[in-house]
């Protein structure tokens, strides 16, 4: 059951805010949908990035325009360990850390295994928080039960994306990017091929944190019939403006409802 914590409506797009409990834990979330929306309607799942929160602005902001040009509605939770679930000095400290790490797989030319290995236990736990999320959001009179569900995850976006959706068969089509598939991860690999919904999925050619070929490995690894891989020069978090555009042309093409 959600608790509400707020709402505000500004420029056509209504923000709810809202905590669920899962396992003992506190999961704050939000939603966006247009002012006054009623009915059932798409509904994107967004995971932000490690060091992020649920409210992230580029994640805000994407899912504000959802809202005032396709009239969909957008659901976000903070990770474990995140947002309002960690207080400010430790997030702080995570982003410092984060920060520092990239830039020395960068110098070093690769990826800082020791970033994937923390989110295992990450993983484990958000599955159950964003299937309770979900079920939450549906209860709402303007998202409504059985409609087309997307998600939506880059770098940490991913790495706890992956295990949800092949769990989640309420998704229906995803785009990821920036990660992959590491050697022994056979936990990972194995999610991934469990996914069959429509996949779109975006890598950096020189990304020092997620490497090529880990990346194409994760591709290969993904086990739906429609797949299509985006690859951009540049590092981690340099994906080119355009690709908005192809994951807006994505959605549109899996959210009809």
């Amino acid at each position: 059951m959600l608790s509400i914590t707020g709402q505000t409506t500004e420029a056509g797009v209504t923000e709810l805010d809202f905590d669920l409990t899962v396992d003992g834990e506190r999961v704050p979330a939000v939603i966006w949908a247009p002012e006054g929306a009623a009915g059932r309607r798409p509904l994107i799942l967004m995971g932000h990035g490690a060091a992020q929160h649920r409210k992230t602005e580029t994640l805000a902001a994407r899912a504000r325009r959802y809202a005032r040009q396709f009239g969909w509605a957008t659901l976000s939770i903070d990770a474990p360990d995140h947002g309002d679930r960690i207080n400010p000095e430790d997030a702080a400290a995570m982003a410092r850390d984060i920060t520092a790490r990239v830039r020395g797989a960068a110098r070093e030319g690769s990826g800082p295994s020791s970033i994937f290995k923390t989110m295992g236990e990450r993983a484990r736990r958000i599955v159950p928080e964003w299937r309770a999320a979900l079920d939450a959001a549906q209860t709402l009179a303007f998202v409504g039960a059985g409609g087309p569900v997307g998600y939506w995850g880059l770098s940490m976006g991913l790495v706890l994306g992956v295990p949800f959706v092949a769990a989640e068969p309420r998704v229906t089509c995803a785009v990821f990017g920036l990660g992959g598939v590491r050697p022994k991860d056979e936990a990972f690999a194995e999610a991934a091929a469990k996914i069959t919904i429509p996949v779109e999925f975006v890598f950096q050619w020189d990304d020092a944190v997620a490497p090529r070929e880990t990346g194409l490995a994760l591709f290969n690894a993904f086990g739906s019939a429609e797949k299509t891989l985006h690859i951009n020069p540049g590092g981690h978090g340099e994906i080119p403006a355009f690709e908005q555009a192809s994951w807006d042309a994505f959605f549109l093409r899996h959210l009809r409802d």
